[in-house]
């Protein structure tokens, strides 16, 4: 398969969010140049990231998005039994971070670019940046998407979907507490404000929050888990064993449901923690504090009647659609008004997994649906 030739070079590139995709970016520009397709990049403010916007076609409206992001999520801690960035087989699997999430869906529709000439249509490339830290390269691009292109059809984003339609999913707010103690010998705790015991009760106020949603939302809403979710993932803090710790700080998220506004979770937070846990910090040490900065913020998707989703299903050849607990770039597509359908080769189970792989089927299936996409175009 022609496609497996341009996964393998994407895989190649390491474009962990934490560095930058810009040799992707030359690679895939590159490409796209050679086959007489111009593209332009939309660059992060600091110039180490950019998505890459390209058309292939007639500059007419009623073309479609495929609309995918470059970055991984990175390998660090994880027992991979090959190279991560080196597309590799066993069986019927092709092995690399990315593969299916999601340099597979990029490397097939790029690898069609050559199968392209005969569109009425067009075909626009939309490949951002820095999704899997919060879906923060897109807005940018969407931007340029809606002024600047023809007016298209819709989009399909091609995450890892099992070439079924997804018309929904939940939104993200990454968040960091950080709670500002007062250290004092451990063996003088009356003295003492301890961050880290703070953080703890903290934890547990908003492990309690998520158990009250679990409860109040209704289970058959299509989504697993079926509520609002908040998790922490990360926490950091204290000097020593025998050090009332005088700063701890956590990382935590939420992800909300359609339908469900994550800013009344963040605001009834802080209330807790200025009705509730200050008044008793600062009786001790009036510099104590506890602050809350949000990281990243994308919303949620719900597209169920969008008007592309008979064409998505009429090419993958699935009648069926369902909703998906991750954060993708749709929500923020259907936010500048474009009609929007999650749909790609892979599982999301293999996501972000060691040993992160893709079905040669998936590969197969995927290479069906955009070919069927192109004649629908061309025709």
């Amino acid at each position: 398969m022609e496609s497996l030739c341009v996964i393998e070079e994407l895989i190649g590139y390491e474009t962990v969010s934490r560095d930058s995709n810009l040799p992707l970016i030359d690679f895939v520009q590159n490409f796209l140049y050679d086959h007489g397709v111009d593209s332009r990049r939309v660059p992060s403010a600091d110039g180490r990231k950019s998505n890459l916007v390209a058309t292939v076609g007639p500059e007419v409206s009623g073309g479609i998005v495929l609309s995918g992001h470059t970055d991984v999520v990175p390998v660090d801690g994880q027992d991979w039994s090959s190279d991560p960035f080196a597309l590799n087989r066993r069986d019927d699997r092709w092995y690399g971070r990315g593969s299916c999430d999601m340099k597979g869906f990029i490397g097939i529709a790029l690898s069609l670019v050559p199968q392209m000439n005969a569109l009425r249509k067009p075909i626009h490339f939309a490949l951002s940046y820095d999704e899997e830290v919060g879906c923060l390269g897109a807005p940018d691009m969407i931007e340029v998407i809606r002024d600047e292109l023809p007016e298209p059809m819709g989009v399909i984003v091609g995450e890892p979907t099992g070439m079924a339609a997804v018309t929904a999913h939940k939104g993200i707010v990454g968040l960091r507490t950080t709670v500002r103690g007062y250290e004092a010998h451990s063996s003088q705790t009356h003295r003492g404000v301890s961050a880290v015991m703070t953080a703890a009760r903290l934890v547990g106020h908003l492990e309690r929050v998520a158990d009250d949603l679990a409860v109040s939302t209704p289970a058959d809403n299509g989504f697993e888990p079926h509520a609002t979710s908040v998790h922490v993932g990360v926490i950091h803090g204290g000097t020593a064993l025998n050090i009332i710790s005088g700063q701890c700080e956590f990382t935590w998220d939420i992800r909300n449901i359609p339908g469900d506004d994550p800013q009344l979770l963040i605001d009834s937070f802080e209330a807790f923690c200025k009705r509730e846990v200050l008044p008793g910090m600062r009786a001790r040490h009036e510099a104590c504090s506890i602050d809350t900065e949000i990281l990243a913020r994308c919303p949620a998707f719900d597209d169920s009647g969008s008007s592309i989703l008979g064409l998505v299903q009429s090419l993958s050849g699935r009648a069926d659609s369902y909703k998906v607990a991750y954060t993708a770039e749709a929500g923020q597509y259907q936010g500048a008004g474009f009609p929007t359908v999650l749909c790609g080769p892979g599982s999301i189970d293999q996501a972000h997994q060691p040993d992160e792989y893709i079905e040669a089927s998936e590969v197969q299936a995927g290479e069906r649906f955009l070919r069927t996409l192109l004649a629908e175009l061309s025709s």
